[in-house]
């Protein structure tokens, strides 16, 4: 067995762990990270991403790249769509902020660039991934691609791997605790080329469910409508997804899609799911691995750069003084964040889809709520202020 010595050791070589990697390195703490999947495969994985303002200041003032500066959109708003009518919440002027359309998968590639330019230690493609001892002397114990065993021994171990964390399972269920919930419905998406039909994304609920249109590029759009979880792609040739978005965004207005061809469908259910604590001995877990949401508010990604930008902060402390105990104000921060979070993007998705059952009141109802939102400016101003993502405390 080969063996490795190093301060942090992450499971996990996604956004999260390599932003993590990256931030440790900063303050002179070495790591190693690693992945049971290749770069390849996490960087031909489409993944959506809209990215709060703190999180676009973190990855540019830490020298990750400010390529979402310049290749991301700015939003400064979006449209909530119902009765066939647009409403405009402008984040700039009720919240002064606004947010970037980069895609989750640019944001890994900037961070797997600037590890590998800054000859971080970080193995994609590893196997029979397990850990040891997270209470004492913790370990990462994996097989490479060639059949050779290695072990990290390190002082600190982070979970940051994903919704199917095998690290979040090293805390005991007597000492834990599991949250969830799951939706009656999840999202078909599409990726398809066509030009972009708004400028900024569009939040649609009609009596005949939600719709979301958002954008990849200036001739790749992606967009999603409400579904069942059982939906079979293979049930809705491009004629029908093409008819079923462009019903419910019809209005008065005569707005229609820009229509093209699709290349891409997948079903997307969600859930919300929140594991306290976030640290048990010298274990922590950041992102998925402690917390998923739906992406209605747009929250997965910049709720694990949030966790990520706190653990960096406790961990430098932790190593500086040689004392784990200043670990559990790690929990405490990343909580309070995480259960408004999770508070917004449950709002936003009972709000906007139809639950399934759904009678004449239920869908009047969510129009009187959707009504009451837009007419108060302290309501914009919520929806704003969540939507851009509360101040790092």
């Amino acid at each position: 067995m080969t063996v490795t010595r190093s301060t942090v050791g992450i499971v996990g070589a996604g956004p999260a762990g390599l932003l993590l990697s990256h931030l440790l390195a900063r303050a002179g703490i070495s790591s190693v990270a690693v992945d049971h999947r290749t770069r390849h495969e996490i960087e031909t994985t489409h993944r959506a991403g809209i990215l709060e303002r703190d999180s676009v200041r973190l990855l540019v003032d830490a020298g990750v790249s400010g390529r979402v500066l310049t290749d991301g959109h700015e939003h400064r708003g979006i449209d909530l769509r119902f009765g066939g009518a647009s409403h405009r919440i402008d984040f700039q002027g009720l919240a002064g902020a606004s947010t970037w359309l980069y895609p989750q998968t640019d944001v890994f590639v900037d961070l797997a660039d600037a590890r590998a330019r800054d000859g971080g230690d970080v193995r994609f493609g590893v196997r029979d991934t397990t850990v040891a001892d997270v209470t004492g002397s913790p370990a990462i114990r994996y097989t490479d691609e060639h059949g050779t065993a290695h072990e990290i021994r390190c002082d600190y171990l982070v979970g940051a791997d994903g919704s199917r964390s095998i690290c979040r399972h090293e805390i005991p269920e007597s000492a834990r605790r599991r949250y969830f919930r799951e939706y009656p419905y999840a999202w078909f998406g599409i990726l398809c080329r066509a030009p972009t039909s708004a400028p900024e994304l569009i939040y649609t609920r009609s009596d005949r469910g939600f719709a979301l249109i958002s954008q990849r590029t200036d001739t790749v759009q992606r967009m999603y409508l409400q579904c069942d979880p059982g939906t079979d792609p293979a049930d809705w040739p491009d004629d029908r997804v093409w008819s079923e978005l462009q019903a419910r965004l019809a209005g008065a207005d005569g707005f229609r899609l820009h229509e093209g061809p699709i290349f891409e469908k997948t079903v997307l259910p969600f859930r919300s799911f929140v594991q306290e604590p976030m640290r048990y001995g010298r274990l922590l877990l950041a992102g998925d691995a402690a917390h998923t949401v739906p992406p209605t508010g747009a929250k997965g990604l910049n709720l694990a750069i949030a966790d990520v930008r706190a653990l960096a902060e406790v961990l430098e402390l932790a190593v500086r003084r040689n004392d784990a105990g200043v670990l559990d104000d790690y929990t405490r921060r990343a909580l309070a964040r995480v259960w408004k979070a999770q508070h917004f993007s449950y709002w936003m998705t009972t709000m906007l889809h139809v639950p399934p059952g759904a009678d004449a009141f239920d869908l009047r109802r969510q129009e009187g709520e959707l009504a009451m939102l837009v007419a108060s400016e302290a309501g914009r101003r919520y929806l704003a202020e969540g939507y851009t993502g509360w101040p790092a405390g």
